[in-house]
């Protein structure tokens, strides 16, 4: 089973362009965590300003950039069940553990249960590495409902789902009525601790590019019993998350990440960075969470 804590890591940008020398330096401090590994090509990783051409270097040079000893999860969902297909297979020959696939969402109004099955099951049948379904309503403006989750964690190669809805009874009910193999990751930091307590096994974190070692602690308390313990690591994650996710987006994670001493890297127009004000509430908030 897949499970553990997971940073979906930005992709750094300079001058328009992927720069990998920033990204290794953050892979070399990512590997001296205790985070189980992480997501390349996740919405934090500006996935839909690649190529596709891009898409595949970055994959590579991920996996080759950081430890066996840590665990590499590509997000290779694409609008077509082919392209899709293509790039998860790519993926797992450049060594990659398993696969994050978005919902397709351009079409949304075709995009009915009975499709994102069809969608689904395809892509598993056709390619042979663990898939974990990506639900991410705020971007695709799609849910992938519990009935449809729970119908596709029956097929051999569907390993697990992000869920980034926020929406603790529909991740309860789909950790109830799934095998135990199937591993149920929190999509934020914000709702990790509930998620844990109705039966998740992970999360795949924006915060936890910034605060691995607490998002890490979290889980180890909760697993050890030790809940008053968890529920203070996940009142201090609440402030920091909303900053680099909903409030202030990638650009507020890339800041936070400069700020830490990391190198975030620009974003890829036509995103905007963060402007000072900004930054300079991201440094008050880093403050108050004890990060620097």
């Amino acid at each position: 089973m897949i499970r553990g804590i997971f940073a979906p890591i930005p992709t750094p940008f300079k001058d328009d362009n992927i720069d990998y020398n920033a990204l290794k330096n953050n892979l070399a401090l990512w590997a001296e965590t205790p985070l189980t590994g992480v997501v390349v090509l996740g919405s934090n990783g500006e996935f839909a300003y690649l190529t596709q051409k891009e898409k595949v270097q970055l994959i590579a040079f991920v996996r080759e950039n950081l430890p066996d000893s840590k665990q590499v999860i590509a997000g290779t969902g694409c609008e077509s069940t082919i392209e899709t297909i293509e790039l998860t297979r790519k993926a797992a020959d450049l060594g990659c553990d398993a696969s994050l696939i978005l919902t397709p969402h351009y079409y949304k109004g075709a995009m009915s249960d009975k499709a994102l099955k069809s969608y689904f099951r395809d892509v598993a049948d056709a390619c042979e590495t663990r898939i974990m379904l990506y639900n991410m309503p705020r971007n695709a403006g799609l849910n992938l409902s519990s009935d449809t989750v729970i119908s596709l964690a029956s097929h051999q190669n569907i390993a697990g789902i992000k869920d980034s809805s926020g929406n603790i009874v529909q991740i309860a009910e789909i950790c109830a009525n799934t095998p135990d193999d199937f591993a149920v990751f929190a999509g934020s930091g914000s709702f990790l601790l509930p998620s844990l307590a109705v039966g998740a096994v992970g999360g795949t974190l924006a915060v936890a590019n910034i605060m691995p070692a607490v998002c890490v602690e979290l889980m180890n308390r909760f697993n050890e019993g030790d809940l008053t313990g968890a529920k203070k690591l996940q009142h201090l994650l609440l402030e920091p998350n909303k900053a680099v996710t909903a409030k202030y987006g990638i650009a507020g994670l890339k800041a936070a990440l400069d700020i830490i001493g990391y190198k975030g890297g620009e974003v890829r127009r036509p995103m905007l960075p963060a402007g000072t004000e900004v930054i300079s509430e991201i440094k008050q908030i880093l403050k108050r969470a004890q990060v620097i």
